[in-house]
């Protein structure tokens, strides 16, 4: 298992009962990056149509973790505003339409409504906006950890600062060799984020054309009254906040072409989310904590890349998560494993309607 994100820990713990797992973080620490930086939000009316089956598979595992994995819940009450001025209303209808197919039990608001909900919202601004109280805070933290956990209750071995430096085919399996150490396996999986096309070639298997995306995120002073507030989202995507304890916990929510690495906050972009946020509330923000920017990596249909590469026997995907890899990760690690072990589905991706062939790489493949 090349990755020790949350694609990687969740993979991992889903093999771990069933093969010898070892699982290669090239950083110092687990989650270092995408991870680690994440607000997540668990909400089915979100993502590609095939994601939306693998977060909706997700909730038995986030609602009732197994035994002994977590300290508290992972799952806490926020609710999601999509927030629109009149210009956007056509946007919020068309969400509205796509969390009905969803089940996620949005709500359309109007104006008074959505300041009910949101008190500092702009009532010259704001027009309306869809809700949606299903949805809520994920303890990324604790999630990751539950999976790490799982992995080592099943002797799954985790091991970090190991770089990946080659990885060669042989007649029987892998051999893959890193800045500390060689191993041999039956089976790679490519759960390395915005590294998967860089893995690939190193492995000799073409890439799939993944693309990350910078996401610049901030935190600003806040006030304990604001824990109420649901997640605020832009319906155009082009800023959202969230309370965070005392502070509020803010993006421009962009999406812009980068190379894999460890990308750094630009002052324009943190200025630009405050000014539309300034624009659509009255937080009038000053004022900024700390800031980070993740990658959130796409392929180009933008639907996750789960499964065995038709090319390279014994080499499999796990990446193309674009944002949405926190809240679907208890089913892509449970699809993962079905697929390397080539068991039947689990019964939560069964009535959940996952299906491997839209997100297998075979389709990037023709």
């Amino acid at each position: 298992m090349i990755g020790g994100g949350i694609a990687g820990v969740s993979a991992a713990a889903h093999l771990a009962p069933l093969a010898d797992v070892t699982l290669l973080d090239m950083e110092s620490t687990l989650a270092y990056h995408t991870t680690g930086r994440s607000a997540a939000l668990f909400v089915v009316n979100y993502g590609a149509d095939g994601i939306r089956p693998l977060a909706r598979a997700s909730r038995r595992f986030l609602e009732s973790p197994p035994r002994d994995t977590t300290e508290a819940p992972l799952l806490s009450p926020r609710g999601l505003l999509w927030l629109a001025s009149s210009d956007q209303m056509a946007t919020i209808e068309k969400l509205a339409a796509e969390g009905a197919e969803s089940g996620a039990g949005s709500v359309l608001v109007d104006a008074e409504r959505a300041r009910e909900l949101l008190p500092v919202a702009n009532p010259v601004w704001v027009a309306g906006g869809l809700y949606e109280p299903s949805a809520r805070d994920i303890d990324v933290a604790g999630l990751h950890q539950a999976f790490v956990r799982m992995t080592r209750r099943h002797q799954g071995e985790i091991r970090v600062g190991e770089r990946v430096a080659s990885i060669e085919e042989r007649s029987q399996g892998w051999a893959i060799r890193t800045t500390r150490s060689t191993y041999e396996c039956d089976v790679v999986v490519n759960a390395a984020g915005a590294w998967g096309d860089q893995i690939a070639l190193i492995a000799g298997v073409g890439p799939v054309g993944l693309q990350p995306m910078r996401r610049t995120a901030f935190m600003v002073p806040g006030d304990s009254g604001f824990s109420a507030w649901p997640m605020v989202v832009d319906a155009d995507q082009r800023f959202y906040f969230k309370p965070d304890g005392v502070q509020l916990l803010c993006s421009l929510a962009e999406e812009e072409p980068s190379e894999p690495t460890d990308p750094r906050p630009r002052i324009e972009d943190v200025a630009l989310a405050i000014e539309r946020i300034n624009e659509a509330t009255s937080l009038s923000i000053r004022s900024v904590n700390s800031q980070w920017v993740g990658l959130r990596t796409f392929a180009p249909d933008r639907e996750m890349v789960i499964g065995e590469d038709p090319d390279a026997s014994g080499f499999f995907w796990l990446t193309g998560q674009g944002g949405t890899g926190i809240q679907t990760a208890p089913a892509y690690g449970s699809l993962l494993a079905s697929l390397v072990t080539d068991n039947e589905l689990s019964d939560d991706l069964m009535e959940a309607g996952v299906d491997p062939d839209v997100t297998s790489p075979t389709r990037l493949r023709m």
